[in-house]
């Protein structure tokens, strides 16, 4: 049986160890998730759970269930993404997994034991030897400090992906409430026009129209119909979409219920001051573009080191016995192993660091100048989509609505015919109509300049006029 481990072992390990341990970088993503929900709680509302095992799945799944049971506003929607979605349990699991990854980079290698028997006649040597990088556990500050900011970086990116996914989400909302609204005035277009095409086939076939008066009736009601077909199939894509992003079961898809209409108009919008003030270094993309110079820095200078030499340091114990005196002796020593930088003197290596390093301060510059551009354009998005909406709601629709009341007192008084205050009722309800896709515009460029304001930048596009159908009075 080999004797214990020599006094060498039992001092150089336990000093190794201890150090080791000391230094060792560590992750835990539920405490994270809970500092982003700190952080963003305007986003994720503190709905940000991880469902790592059953009992914490059902609870999620319990409340879904209960926010179902009523139509959802857009930030109840938000709430079942959060807590029902397999996505956003996916996108968790990964950032558990960089997290996990980035903290192993501050580790080193676990040291090699290794032991070796050999006999030469009446001679019988055992040799047992502990190997472990010396440079790897001199620069072990170095790699936490990596670790670390790799597990900052990942932090950054998993929340901006996050903000992303709501910022999807509360757009899916408002394009499905919206949808849902629009076909319901399609099919008022359509009935409308239904109605005028049989009269005046009736009118025809009583000789008081001609051909092209009762072809015209018949051609806005084939419009009509074929915009209803197109309003139907909006409103189950947008739906679908939503569908999606909450990721809702087929039995909770048929509890799902939204709002008849969307929000109305904020009293004010959000103040030009407020934006200039906004500090763009506490941006998402700022933050994650800093930490990623951060980290490409650090490895810059353990690259210095790691790239010229490589040392490590063994602990040996030989005992020889002799069988022929039925002695032993022991031999204890220290072996450093240098790896000479003879073919490869690491200057690759170097430049390459390098080159990342400046990459990384150029891509963070690039983000920094870019930053106030794009609130300013996201919020003339926000700006011009409520100036537009409200425009509708106080200018064009009361016009409409005059319009029709004086051609209900024409048509009573018998100065207009029936056609005509069908062909009014048409373009009123299509101005209603446009109506609503200009305050669905406004809602998307609300939660796009939502994000905006954190780094997560998303690009509206406005329209001054935004008519579903078109129709034209007959004379």
């Amino acid at each position: 049986m080999s004797p214990p481990l020599p006094s060498s072992f039992g001092v150089v390990l336990p000093f190794v160890s201890a150090m080791l341990l000391a230094g060792c970088t560590s992750f835990e993503p539920e405490q994270s998730v809970d500092q982003i929900n700190q952080q963003f709680s305007a986003f994720t509302q503190s709905s940000l759970k991880p469902a790592f095992n059953s009992e914490q799945k059902s609870r999620l799944q319990a409340t879904a269930d209960r926010l179902l049971q009523e139509p959802i506003s857009q930030n109840e929607a938000v709430q079942i993404a959060l807590t029902n979605s397999p996505a956003f349990q996916a996108m968790l699991a990964q950032y558990w997994a960089s997290g996990a990854n980035a903290a192993q980079q501050g580790r080193i290698a676990n040291p090699l034991f290794s032991i070796e028997r050999s006999r030469f006649v009446d001679e019988l040597e055992i040799v047992r030897m502990i190997s472990f990088g010396l440079l790897d556990v001199l620069t072990l500050p170095r790699r936490n400090a990596i670790a670390q900011s790799k597990i900052e970086a990942a932090q950054w990116q998993f929340s901006s992906e996050v903000i992303d996914r709501i910022t999807q989400v509360r757009a899916a909302w408002v394009k499905a409430v919206a949808a849902q609204q629009i076909l319901s005035y399609a099919m008022q277009v359509s009935d409308a026009a239904e109605a005028g095409a049989e009269l005046a086939q009736r009118m025809r076939s009583a000789g008081n129209f001609n051909q092209l008066q009762a072809a015209r009736q018949r051609a806005f009601y084939a419009d009509a119909v074929a915009q209803l077909a197109a309003a139907r199939h909006n409103n189950t894509a947008a739906r679908e979409g939503l569908v999606r992003l909450l990721g809702l079961t087929s039995d909770q898809l048929a509890r799902l219920r939204l709002p008849e209409r969307l929000p109305d108009l904020p009293a004010a919008v959000y103040p030009a001051e407020k934006i200039a003030a906004v500090a763009t270094e506490n941006r998402l993309d700022v933050r994650m573009a800093q930490a990623l110079l951060d980290t490409v820095a650090k490895q810059q200078g353990l690259t210095l080191a790691t790239s010229l030499t490589d040392i490590e340091l063994t602990v040996k114990r030989n005992t020889i016995f002799d069988n022929a005196s039925k002695t032993s002796d022991v031999k204890r020593g220290v072996e450093i192993g240098v790896r000479l930088p003879v073919f490869d003197s690491g200057q690759l290596q170097r430049d390459a660091m390098n080159a990342a390093t400046l990459a990384a301060s150029y891509r963070l510059e690039n983000i920094v100048r870019n930053a106030a551009s794009e609130l300013r354009e996201s919020y003339s998005a926000y700006r011009t989509s409520y100036d537009i909406a409200h425009h509708y709601q106080h200018e064009i629709l009361p016009l409409r609505k005059r319009i029709s009341q004086e051609n209900q007192l024409r048509y009573n008084g018998m100065f207009i015919s029936v056609f005509d205050l069908l062909a009014d009722s048409r373009e009123q309800i299509s101005s209603v109509m446009a109506a609503i896709n200009a305050e669905q515009q406004f809602w998307l460029a609300d939660a796009a300049l939502q994000a905006s304001l954190i780094g997560r930048p998303e690009r509206i596009s406005v329209s001054g006029t935004n008519n579903v159908n078109e129709s034209a009075a007959a004379h």
